[in-house]
């Protein structure tokens, strides 16, 4: 079947905030969320529940986790039993309820910035302490873990690490070894590993994900794995996610700690979630043919035109990472390019004080959409150079 990725949405009257969000002049490559209609069998699945008319209270589908299984044992070879999955609203919602879950008030979660914002606040939300080891970055704006960092940071008081891999905003997809690493860190210091890996199925050749927890019975025993379908089949908005975790502690902690504070999934989020996952593969491979075309065009358009600033090409997700450090741009990257390019990002700033001048450019759109944003931002950067320099 043929998929347009290329075709033009109106969401302007979609309700979507990340077209609300500014004026209607600009151009928002923010949030992420992709600019592409779902897979046509999440759409008719939908129709037909919403044809049926009636919306009571949902039972959880036992179809979910079942499928859930089997696409870890087919995508990543990670042998995983129904039970080990639990349902949650989202996965923003599910590293809270894990911080909430495994530490006490006033014990410490570790996290790696710069990182997706609502990492900053979990523990606070559980009244833990927050610890830091930030992602060291290479010269060529690639991001490594400082693993002597990393250890350094952990104290007698770090209950949980929270990985994000692929990770968000810089798009690295951890290898085997990165992750072994890390994990036998965490077992070594009796540390719960929460890993959100929201953006596995968000990969590109030669970069495949590997789930930490699959590495071996001891890190599984010790791991809390988010997933979800909302990334990579566009329905954010349908609010389903899963924890996948094989050690019957951690879920008996995750359940005491649901009542009256985490809800169930909607209804519509698990009719959804089940069309995405089993047909929804097809329309995945092609998609991501599209966005990794789409990645090259944008990191080949900022080498030869942007040469003030800096990126790595992304090996997983949709976001790119831009180093704007260089450029001098006032009165910082962010507000430069949506004042002078009309073109909304992400303020890197809001990833950490690491990410102070970078800012976060989603790629997830149609071409002809990217292609105007960079000339846009072309165009800005073109004006403040010295005549010199053209």
């Amino acid at each position: 079947m043929a998929y347009n990725f290329d075709q033009l949405h109106d969401r302007l009257n979609s309700d979507a905030i990340k077209w609300k969000y500014y004026d209607a002049d600009v151009l928002p490559l923010w949030v992420a969320d992709m600019d592409f209609q779902a897979p046509p069998a999440v759409i008719d699945a939908l129709h037909r529940r919403v044809d049926a008319g009636i919306f009571g209270y949902p039972q959880e589908d036992p179809q979910l986790s079942q499928v859930v299984a089997s696409r870890m044992a087919e995508r990543y070879g990670w042998q995983i039993q129904p039970e080990d999955v639990l349902l949650a609203p989202g996965v923003v919602v599910g590293f809270n309820w894990v911080c909430h879950a495994l530490a006490e008030p006033g014990e410490a979660v570790l996290i790696q910035p710069p990182v997706y914002p609502p990492f900053f606040g979990a523990p606070g939300n559980a009244g833990l302490v927050r610890q830091e080891a930030p992602l060291s970055i290479k010269p060529d704006g690639s991001y490594a873990i400082d693993f002597d960092a990393f250890e350094r940071s952990i104290d007698a008081n770090t209950r949980v690490f929270i990985l994000c891999n692929p990770h968000n905003p810089v798009g690295r997809v951890f290898t085997p070894a990165e992750l072994q690493r890390l994990a036998q860190i965490c077992l070594d210091h009796n540390v719960w590993i929460c890993s959100d890996e929201i953006h596995a199925d968000l990969v590109f050749q030669g970069h495949p994900h590997t789930p930490i927890a699959s590495l071996s019975p001891e890190i599984a025993h010790h791991t809390a794995t988010l997933i979800a379908p909302s990334k990579t089949y566009n329905i954010p908005g349908l609010g389903c996610s899963f924890i996948i975790a094989q050690n019957p502690e951690i879920r008996n902690r995750l359940r005491s700690h649901q009542q009256g504070l985490v809800g169930h999934v909607n209804l519509l989020g698990q009719v959804g979630a089940l069309a995405a996952y089993q047909h929804g593969d097809e329309w995945l491979a092609a998609m991501l043919a599209y966005l990794e075309a789409n990645r090259d065009y944008l990191c080949t358009t900022v080498q030869q035109y942007m040469p003030e600033i800096n990126m790595a090409c992304p090996e997983g997700t949709y976001l790119a990472w831009l180093d704007c450090r260089q450029a001098g741009l006032a009165p910082n990257p962010y507000e430069f390019f949506l004042k002078e390019a009309k073109v909304a990002l992400n303020d890197g700033s809001q990833f950490g004080t690491q990410g102070d001048g970078f800012v976060r450019l989603n790629f997830g759109c149609p071409r002809a959409t990217l292609t105007e944003a960079l000339e846009r931002m072309y165009t800005a950067l073109a004006r403040r150079r010295p005549a010199s320099a053209e």
